[in-house]
């Protein structure tokens, strides 16, 4: 009887595990197939796991874009450089705040915790922004992202979990500070740094509003702006056309692209990149965030 009851048990839990993972999966299956299915059918309604009518189209409006690949760039030498100078500064200043030797160390960290809660506002940023020379270049996109605050928290707390042992040899070996910490702080903490990286790395890579504030420079612009921009373009020829006037050579061209279709091309593009480099960190999301956030 025991037998039979756990394996209902399990089945009961297979059964719920399975209908979870249909509801998480589907919306993303369901938009890849929308990307790969007529506009104009896909207004019908009625397409659930499969194209109803297949077409390249929509993809096609999204790569006609002669600035895709420059921007495609853009964005990945925003998320690989953003993402090293975030996790090392960001590394570097929680490992000072760990010691108890430094002066005015609990107001530096009450100083950060504020900003979370707090901003000044988008206006006061750009005039900061603008009056650092910053509005129009690459670093605009990396600078005012170099320290996370919860981030920050979550590697202060994971630094001051490690045996006080290894820095006092390391001193007795004659290191200093910054070779401690690369030499020793970092190669330990492998899983909280990985973690934390593909989340900066995620937030970098789908961040879009940066550079329509402070990007003119078309040859600056990331994936993701520049994604917004077509969908937006095509939205207004749609309107445009819907409303009697002349409708554009590219609305001729292309009757079949709808602007929802669009819409789920462009998040195919912009996602499955990111997603791709989920299966090669997963093993240590639970790990790296654990150690990082609990302390006994």
């Amino acid at each position: 009887m025991l037998n039979i009851a756990n394996r209902i048990f399990d089945a009961v839990i297979v059964v719920i595990l399975l209908g979870l993972s249909f509801v998480t999966l589907y919306p993303f299956w369901n938009s890849l197939v929308i990307s790969f299915n007529v506009g104009s059918d896909t207004a019908l309604g009625g397409i659930t796991f499969w194209p109803r009518v297949f077409t390249l189209e929509n993809y096609q409006v999204v790569f006609k874009d002669e600035r895709l690949v420059q921007a495609f760039f853009i964005s990945i030498l925003r998320t690989v450089v953003g993402t090293f100078l975030s996790i090392t500064f960001t590394a570097m200043f929680a490992y000072g705040l760990t010691k108890k030797y430094l002066i005015g160390r609990k107001l530096f960290m009450v100083m950060c915790i504020i900003t979370m809660f707090f901003t000044g506002g988008l206006i006061p940023t750009f005039i900061l922004i603008r009056s650092l020379h910053l509005i129009d270049t690459f670093w605009v996109l990396v600078v005012p992202g170099m320290i996370v605050v919860w981030n920050l928290i979550i590697f202060r707390t994971f630094f001051q979990e490690l045996p006080e042992g290894l820095e006092e040899a390391a001193k007795i070996d004659g290191c200093n500070h910054i070779r401690t910490f690369f030499s020793i702080i970092v190669p330990i903490s492998g899983p909280v740094i990985a973690t934390l990286s593909l989340f900066t790395a995620v937030g970098l890579w789908n961040d879009w509003f940066t550079a329509s504030i402070y990007i003119n420079n078309p040859q600056l612009v990331p994936i993701q702006t520049l994604l917004n921009q077509i969908i937006n373009s095509n939205a207004m020829s749609e309107q445009l056309s819907s409303a009697g006037g002349e409708a554009s050579e590219f609305v001729r061209k292309l009757k079949g692209v709808s602007t929802k279709s669009l819409v789920m091309a462009t998040m195919m593009v912009t996602t499955l990149p990111i997603i791709m480099v989920y299966p090669f960190l997963q093993r240590f999301f639970v790990k790296g965030v654990l150690i990082g956030s609990l302390k006994e």
